[in-house]
Parts: structure tokens; C-alpha cells; sequence
């Protein structure tokens, strides 16, 4: 399983995360174990080095991103810089190992540029993160946010997109949150992604670099239907055009969403990904190696496509 340069980009939702839902907490929601493996780097990075891997670490804020556009203006700039100087310091601390990307608060435009800049140009961070939704106010796509998607395409770094547990709580909810866990963040990044789509703006942008969690959300198995529906829309192109222009990840607990990412993305657009903490790194391997991709392709999608994508320096 391993690739053949013998190194692995695993990508577990954050490091340092608290991964609290911002909206209240309702019977049967999502619930999270914030025990060490949550935050501790070492352990983490100590349970990894188990797995038989040379291991890097990409990490995003997953559901969390929201938050820093939930505050007030004044508090989202000052939590992103806070927490965005703690992920610089963990990178520091862990050279060439470690990669971390940014908290953005998108209620303000030019504060979240601001925020950017610092975080990729002061701090050396290698991504943005994009929650969903903006607060309760905004969503991903409002037209304000135009000049923002200009300048991280300008920068050249990726745009994670992660569900962020926010989207059509009340159908979702009950069962002790299996039923929100099964579909509602599939449903969350689908959506989110659409709206990029739909607006235009992976149209007016086309060097953004946009990676979708959890193998495309919905998207890649409902493409023709978006294709089908979408005109009303009024892009250029079909929808589908923009969604292969994204990235994604093989985190999924069957080996049949993974082989259909690869082929409906290619494999040039996509990275191997563990999802840990919320995920068994040894089954995500296991389940990978079921696909039967070549082995020009898995060293595409252990090493060399985030190598590319995030422009990290080539360890081989």
C-alpha cells in the first residue's frame, strides 16, 4: 500500500481542534470526543508512526471553521490571528512534517483578506479554510465575497471546504445523530460546493484550487442530474465541467466511493486522506489499498498530487 517513494500525505481534520457545533447543540445532534487525540500532536503523530507510513500531516479546521465568522468582526479577525499563529508555531515545531491552513472570518471582505495575507504571507501557512456558511447572515457565495476569491486565487493556495454541521438541522435531527452523520454533512459540502458552482464564481476564477471533503460530498454521483437541472443557472459550461476542476480526498468507509472519486475526479485531483480523528487511519489504509490502482496513480494520491497542490517542498 504504500506509494513508491514510500511517503504518505495523510489529511485528519485538524489538529488543535475544538470541534464544538456553533449553533447550540440539539437531541440526537453530532456529538465529538475531544479527548487527546484532538490535540495532542505528539500522541498523535506517535500513534501514526505505528501505521507503517512515512507520514506528512495536512490538516484543516474542519466543522470548526465557522466559528471565526460567527463572532463580531473585531473578535473573527482576532481569533483567526490567534489561532492561525498557533498552527504556524505547531508547523515550526514540526518541520516538514507538519502543514497547516488558515482560519478565515468571512463577515467583513477586507478583513478576511487581511487575515490571509497574514496567515500565508507572514506566518507561511499553505491554505485557507471556507466554512459553509458565513455566520447566520451570509452564505459562501454572497457577492461581497467576490474581491476575497479574486485574491486567494491571486495567492495561488488551495481553499478547503469541510462541512460545518450548520446546514438543515431540524430534518436531520434524532436517532442519537445517525442519521445527520450519515447524510447531513454530505448534504452540507454538496450544497456548498453548488453555490460556488452556481454563482459563477468557480466560472470568473478559474485558477481557484478548491479541495471538497469526504470524496465530493454528493457531487460526483449527481453530476448529470446538476448538468440536467442546472441551466436555469446560466453558466457557459455544465456544472460538472466546474466540479472536475475541483480536488478532493478519499475519505469515505467504502471502497466503492473511493474508486468512483478517483475515476469521476481523475487522479490527479485526488489525495489520500485518513479523516482522524474521526476515522481509523489503519481502515482508511486498508479499504485504499482495495481500490487497485496502479501504482503510478496511488503515488499520485499518497505523495505527489498535494506535493503539487500545496506547493510543498519534494522530500524524496
Amino acid at each position: 500500500m504504500s506509494s513508491a517513494s514510500g511517503k504518505a500525505i495523510r489529511e485528519p481534520k485538524v489538529t488543535a481542534k475544538a470541534a464544538i457545533p456553533t449553533g447550540g447543540r440539539r437531541e440526537g445532534a453530532a456529538r465529538f470526543n475531544l479527548g487527546a487525540e484532538w490535540f495532542d500532536l505528539d500522541k498523535q503523530l506517535a500513534y501514526m508512526d505505528t501505521l507503517e507510513h512515512d507520514v506528512d500531516v495536512i490538516c484543516s479546521i474542519g466543522p470548526f471553521s465557522r466559528h471565526f465568522s460567527d463572532l463580531p468582526v473585531d473578535e473573527g479577525r482576532a481569533a483567526a490571528m490567534s489561532w492561525n499563529e498557533e498552527m504556524a508555531a505547531a508547523q515550526r515545531r514540526y518541520p516538514g512534517r507538519l502543514w497547516a491552513s488558515a482560519a478565515v472570518p468571512l463577515r467583513d471582505t477586507d478583513v478576511a483578506i487581511e487575515v490571509v495575507d497574514h496567515a500565508i504571507g507572514t506566518l507561511g501557512l499553505i491554505g485557507v479554510n471556507l466554512p459553509g456558511t458565513v455566520g447566520s447572515l451570509d452564505r459562501i457565495d454572497a457577492e461581497r465575497l467576490e474581491p476575497f476569491y479574486a485574491h486567494v486565487e491571486k495567492l495561488g493556495v488551495p481553499i478547503f471546504l469541510h462541512p460545518t454541521d450548520s446546514i438543515f438541522p431540524d430534518i436531520l435531527d434524532g436517532y442519537n445523530g445517525a442519521l445527520y452523520l450519515s447524510l447531513g454533512r454530505v448534504v452540507d459540502i454538496s450544497v456548498s460546493a453548488c453555490r460556488l458552482v452556481l454563482s459563477g464564481i468557480m466560472e470568473r476564477h478559474p485558477g481557484l484550487k478548491i479541495i471538497m471533503s469526504h470524496t465530493g460530498g454528493a457531487l460526483p454521483y449527481q453530476a448529470g442530474r446538476m448538468d440536467k437541472n442546472a441551466k436555469a443557472a446560466g453558466l457557459p459550461l455544465p456544472p460538472s465541467t466546474y466540479i472536475k476542476r475541483m480536488y478532493t480526498d478519499t475519505v469515505s468507509p467504502h471502497e466503492l466511493g473511493m474508486r468512483f472519486a478517483v475515476e469521476f475526479y481523475g487522479a490527479d485531483h485526488v489525495m489520500y486522506g485518513s479523516d482522524y480523528p474521526c476515522w481509523s487511519p489503519a481502515t482508511a489504509l486498508e479499504l485504499f489499498g482495495q481500490v487497485g490502482l496502479s501504482s503510478a496513480d496511488q503515488q499520485k494520491i499518497f505523495y505527489g498530487n498535494a506535493r503539487r497542490l500545496f506547493g510543498l517542498p519534494d522530500t524524496d
